[in-house]
């Protein structure tokens, strides 16, 4: 098992990550709580194929537990269904000594974890990641929330997990989707941090595109060592975790122009990344190499071309409303070279050219 320690300002923790871990999930949630309930939160795909076997697990730890089951899908991530939870567990009489399991994908953790940190202003919860995106990237760094018809979690908290318990074996199930959606995280990742981080995705492309268990679980333990170390420095986003949003401008407008769940989040941030890389390039002392780069890696990882209709004026409108932006003014994490990046807003006059060229491309087809 790879153990991955992540310690912030407000709270200390581990990440577990092997093969089989979701049978033996109730003694690893025992070693770190004395809760006596929990609320198993999951939506209902993932609790008809893995429901019974964490329930199994955490009541043989002895612990009561109590299902909390939504509709699968980012439509379900919204403050109907907060709220919804929210009183659910008023009803079961949840107090702040009790416990809630987070078992799913993105979705669910930013669900479980929001309605965590606010209900009685914050009770202990623990995140059991299900797709690859979650595994490295959402269940770590204690981000919590929702998303509003303006944007998508513009509506959070910041809560870190007691524990996050990540069954690499879950993975088998995942869509091509999802897979894809979270080798694009897998990349953010590796670009941000540095050549070597970089060149060994590279070499792993093909077994990580096959979904090559080694691989795959090398990937994972990279990424996640990586945002652990960016968390530390900054808990809640004042300064170099910023960085962390890189193909997220972009692509967060695209999955609210388009329908949250119309595209996969992965796949709007490796859009994203595309746009951002080439945006980058545009700068002085930058040049197309290193976009090219990334554009082979994210081609050699299967990331889709998109293809839909947009318009760019609905673009601009959504990533103005984004949480990231500061006064209506759009920032950018653009990369420049493996480990080299920079945030800062673009010239209209560029951005509008760039955007324009994107879209038309977008709108053909073509993309690249």
């Amino acid at each position: 098992m790879i153990t991955v320690h992540v310690s912030t300002a407000s709270r200390s923790y581990d990440v577990l990550i092997d093969e089989g871990l979701l049978v033996g999930l109730g003694g690893c949630v025992a070693e770190v709580s004395d809760a006596q309930r929990i609320a198993l939160i999951s939506d209902e795909t993932v609790y008809d194929l893995y429901g019974s076997v964490a329930r199994e697990s955490l009541s043989a730890a002895g612990f009561e537990v109590n299902e909390i089951i939504i509709p699968p899908g980012e439509a379900s991530k919204n403050w109907a269904v907060a709220g919804q939870t929210l009183e659910r567990l008023a009803g079961l009489g949840f107090g702040r000594r009790d416990l809630i399991v987070a078992l799913g994908g993105g979705v669910i953790g930013d669900l479980a974890g929001f309605c965590a940190a606010t209900y009685m202003r914050g009770i202990d919860f623990v995140q059991v990641p299900t797709t690859l995106l979650a595994q490295v990237d959402s269940s770590v760094g204690g981000k919590t929330g929702v998303d509003l018809k303006a944007g998508k979690n513009l509506a959070g908290a910041f809560l870190q997990p007691l524990l996050v318990v990540a069954d690499t074996a879950v993975l088998g199930t995942l869509t091509d989707d999802d897979w894809v959606s979270g080798l694009a995280e897998i990349v953010k990742m590796a670009v941000l941090e540095s050549e070597d981080h970089l060149h060994a995705i590279e070499c792993d492309a093909e077994a990580l595109r096959v979904r090559e268990i080694r691989a795959t679980r090398e990937a994972i333990a990279r990424a996640v060592r990586f945002k652990a170390e960016v968390v530390a420095q900054d808990e809640k986003e004042s300064g170099v975790r910023e960085c962390l949003n890189l193909g997220h401008t972009l692509g967060h407008a695209l999955e609210n122009v388009l329908g949250y769940g119309v595209v996969p989040h992965g796949v709007a941030v490796g859009e994203g990344m595309r746009f951002a890389a080439r945006l980058g390039a545009t700068l002085p002392g930058s040049s197309l190499e290193f976009y090219a780069r990334q554009e082979s890696l994210l081609d050699a990882l299967g990331l889709p071309a998109l293809t839909y209709e947009v318009d760019v004026a609905d673009i601009h409108t959504a990533m103005r409303s984004d949480k990231k932006a500061r006064g209506g003014v759009v920032r950018w994490v653009l990369p420049i070279a493996p480990g080299v990046w920079r945030v800062e807003s673009i010239d209209g006059d560029i951005l509008d050219a760039e955007l324009a060229k994107w879209a038309t491309a977008t709108n053909e087809g073509l993309m690249r």
